[in-house]
């Protein structure tokens, strides 16, 4: 792209050494044997000089580097992943080297970056960003040569989802053979949801600068040099007066001062005034005026296309010959409005606003609209010409309509919700036709899901009321209800909106994805009027199921689940779980990546395999998930949540430290969506769960501190049980009575009947609070552990109980209990509850043996506390 030159001729650029020179020293450390990258931010106000100062960088870093750069227009802001399509242009024409430089992300950068056809589904967002990053880590290896330098200018204008990716990008360039350099007015002119990208720029920056006016020394000195040393300073005071220095008012008028002097005669200080006022606001555009009504048409014209688009199409829309285009585009560069070049390129944003501006209101609204006529007719896709239909004014067309529909499908497959929903949103002002209403807020609540749940609560809402949805997406619309009340924590809402829709549609498919989703939600609240009453409608629907359909597979998963929380025996339990699979695995419509069910349904397969002591087929499932996730670019929610079910297996097998890990990936990748969500509730459980295991009290306590992890918890299943692992955190850290409280409260999960020993072992952690202060309470807390245990029937299970009954029994009956619990647990995959049985059994009976085995096992499971006491107690 062509760009206005240095607004003052010589070297170096006035009162901007120091700017400079950081972005040598930024070149220099980039150049290195062992180069490091960065990024740099300029900031200031229109007409401060930032263009000015990026050319100098620009050119100084050419020297030395291959230079990739691009300004933004307000033109494409609302065009998704355009400036990086331009930052990158150079590198995407090299065909031979394109395959290497998409990799095995060419699925999802591809379409986002124009160079493949975009698919039916939509993409994930965080994906598509992540692919952009991994894309732009290659090419900067690929020039270690001549190493990358990437300048954007007016970054406030840039597409959001192009900041998005920039701002992903910030923290890792120091780690990267790269320099991005960055400039852009105070973040208040930008979008409202690109400041927060401009923002993580400015923190991720090694140097944010803020540009300011020149001096009253330095207009004089410019004064000087470009009207000759004749012109004195009581000139460039005045100057410097009429413009408060800024640098693109200074060069205009000194531009204008060369052309046309002052009359020696006249009030030096009045005549800048006036004369600045003509290079500034409305009165910039006045210039257009003077030259003619066809020079003025093409301006306007290319205001309203934008940068970039070819000169021809400008004088198209404006009505203008060939023989007419050029004499209007000769003025207009006469004139200082456009550069020289085929395409349009204002001299200044300044200038571009003005001019756009200025075009008559009801002008500017036909231009929009035979804008996107060009664009398609040009071969441009819905997507490229949908800036321009949302500025034409609402006249219930419905051609409109679906032309911004179809721009929002192709939005969405490249990973860009945001310029989906703004196209919707306009459709739906048009308005659509009476029957299309309900689809259009369908498709708005659809696109919403990812990054507004309130907003497709609403959409979808208004979709079900009105008249024009079939049954297929009247279920639909009412499945991605519940999914997106249930990602705001409104379980009970959600439940009761599938509920609703279930009773009133007709026998058949749709009424059975409808009651399966309405058993699941109620199954995911924290609170419930009747969960045994639900548990036995459950069982009398879904134990018959041979798993012949999706919708019986659905039931089936719920009825295995349901069997697992409420403790039922697991070999019945792993029977549901054998029906409700193909072959062990997902079946078709039902698997990780498939929308229509949803990926809970697999999720609680491989949750009651993780509880019922089936923790390799968990891990394969979880594992297909994790691959699935990758595969397909889902990187965000979905790929958080498959590396805390992960971490869920590694913490039931006792690999605590490998547990840690990718619980912290997990958060780590939650993190980037939003707070507050399921998936952040369900890591810090088991994170704390995880840390009190390995013994890390304190630093399990200030993760709790740090997440507010504790009471009141959101009306939704936490896995594992949240008031149990709270309680024991409570118990580890000494406050006895807050844990016995919160304990207490733990019980109420046995009141909704179920009494899971492993998923919520509050009996045991309370029994063990109680020893001393009530121990004819704490021995029926292990009576009726042992006999729920017994009846769940897992090793883990019986293993648990034994140990706790014998923690509490008199010392001649303890080492009987502690051996038989140590022989369960030998058959069980929790390695560190293995650990913690034969620890116990050492300390009972002195056999040196089982502690020497014990610290053992316990180092391998990275249960730090428990080897430590098996090593005082060998010592």
């Amino acid at each position: 792209m062509t760009t206005t030159p240095p607004p003052w001729p010589g070297d170096p650029l006035p009162e901007r050494e120091l700017e400079l020179a950081a972005a040598d020293r930024a070149v220099d450390a980039l150049c290195r044997t062992r180069p490091e990258g960065g990024l740099l931010v300029y900031s200031g106000a229109a007409g401060i000089g930032k263009t000015s100062v990026l050319a100098r960088v620009r050119a100084r870093a050419a020297e030395r580097c291959t230079v990739r750069s691009t300004r933004a227009d307000p033109g494409t802001t609302a065009v998704p992943f355009h400036t990086a399509r331009a930052l990158f242009a150079p590198d995407l024409a090299d065909t031979d080297g394109l395959a290497a430089l998409l990799g095995r992300h060419r699925a999802l950068a591809g379409p986002a970056l124009g160079l493949t056809t975009p698919g039916e589904e939509p993409a994930d967002p965080q994906g598509v960003q992540d692919a952009l990053v991994a894309l732009t880590a290659r090419a900067a290896r690929r020039h270690r040569a001549r190493p990358l330098v990437l300048v954007l200018d007016d970054a406030h204008w840039a597409d959001g989802e192009s900041l998005g990716w920039l701002a992903a990008l910030g923290p890792r360039l120091a780690r990267l053979p790269l320099l991005l350099v960055v400039a852009h007015r105070p973040t208040e002119h930008a979008a409202e949801e690109s400041r927060p990208h401009l923002d993580a720029l400015g923190t991720a920056a090694r140097l944010r600068v803020t540009l300011r006016a020149l001096s009253p020394e330095a207009a004089a000195g410019l004064t000087r040099r470009a009207l000759g040393t004749g012109a004195d300073d009581a000139l460039g005071r005045a100057l410097w007066d009429a413009t408060g220095g800024s640098p693109y008012e200074l060069a205009e008028l000194l531009a204008r001062l060369r052309e046309h002097p002052l009359d020696p005669g006249a009030d030096q200080a009045t005549a800048v005034r006036e004369l600045a006022a003509t290079v500034r606001g409305h009165r910039l555009a006045d210039r257009l005026g003077g030259l003619g009504p066809d020079a003025a048409r093409l301006a306007w014209a290319a205001a309203v296309l934008g940068a970039g688009i070819p000169l021809r199409l400008a004088a198209s829309l404006a009505g203008l010959s060939p023989g007419r285009q050029a004499t209007a585009t000769g003025e207009l560069r006469a004139a200082r409005v456009l550069n020289p070049g085929d395409t349009v390129d204002f001299t200044h944003p300044l200038v571009a606003g003005a001019v756009y501006d200025a075009v008559p209101r009801s002008l500017r609204t036909t231009f929009h609209g035979r804008a996107a006529w060009l664009l398609t007719a040009e071969g441009h896709s819905p997507a490229a010409a949908a800036r321009h239909l949302l500025e034409v004014h609402p006249d219930q067309d419905p051609a409109l309509v679906e032309q911004l529909r179809r721009a929002a499908r192709e939005h969405l497959a490249v990973g860009a919700p945001d310029a989906a929903r703004r196209c919707l949103e306009r459709a739906l002002r048009e308005p659509p036709e009476h029957h299309l209403r309900a689809h259009v807020h369908h498709e708005l609540g659809c696109a919403a899901l990812l990054t507004s749940p309130a907003d497709t609560v609403r959409h979808l809402r208004t979709a079900l009321e009105l008249p024009g949805l079939d049954d297929t997406l009247r279920a639909d619309a009412t499945f991605r209800l519940a999914q997106a009340l249930a990602h705001n924590q409104q379980m009970r809402e959600a439940s009761l909106s599938v509920a609703f829709a279930a009773a009133t549609t007709e026998p058949g498919p749709e009424r059975l994805r409808l009651q399966a989703a309405h058993f699941m939600y109620d199954a995911f609240r924290a609170t419930e009027d009747d969960g045994p009453g639900r548990s036995r409608r459950l069982a009398q629907l879904a134990d018959p199921l041979a798993g012949e359909t999706n919708a019986e597979r659905a039931l089936l998963t719920l009825r295995a689940f349901d069997g697992m929380l409420r403790g039922e025996n697991h070999t019945v339990v792993a029977e549901f779980c054998e029906r409700a699979l193909t072959d062990g695995h997902p079946a078709p419509g039902l698997g990780w990546t498939d929308t229509a069910w949803g990926f809970e349904y697999p999720c609680l397969a491989g949750i009651t395999y993780a509880w019922i002591d089936e923790l390799d087929r968990a891990e394969e499932l979880f594992g297909e998930a994790v691959r699935a996730y990758e595969i397909s670019g889902w990187s965000g929610g979905h790929l958080a949540f498959a590396h805390m079910l992960t971490g869920a297996v590694l913490r039931r097998r006792g690999r605590l430290a490998e547990a840690e890990t990718r619980l912290r990936e997990s958060l780590r990748l939650a993190d980037r969506i939003g707070t507050g969500l399921p998936v952040h509730w369900d890591a810090v459980c088991l994170l704390v769960d995880t840390l009190l295991a390995r013994g890390r009290t304190a630093d399990a306590q200030r993760l709790a501190e740090a997440r507010g992890f504790g009471p009141p918890y959101p009306d939704a299943m936490i896995l594992p049980d949240a008031p149990s692992v709270h309680g024991r955190l409570l118990l580890a850290l000494g406050r006895t009575d807050e844990a016995v409280a919160a304990l207490e409260a733990a019980s109420a999960v046995a009141e909704r009947g179920r009494h899971n020993p492993v998923w919520a072992p509050w009996r045991r952690d309370l029994a063990g609070a109680l020893a001393t202060r009530d121990p004819e309470r704490a021995r029926a807390l292990t009576r009726r552990l042992r006999v729920d245990a017994e009846r769940f029937g897992t090793p883990t299970a019986l293993g648990m109980a034994l140990g706790c009954e014998a923690a509490l029994a008199p010392a001649g009956a303890a080492p009987a209990l502690h051996a038989r619990a140590v022989a369960h647990l030998e058959e069980s995959p929790a390695r560190d509850e293995l650990a913690r049985a034969r620890v116990a059994l050492g300390l009972a009976t002195g056999d040196r043996d089982q502690l020497h085995r014990g610290l053992l096992l316990a180092r391998t499971c990275g249960a730090d506390a428990l080897a430590e006491q098996a090593r005082s107690a060998l010592a």
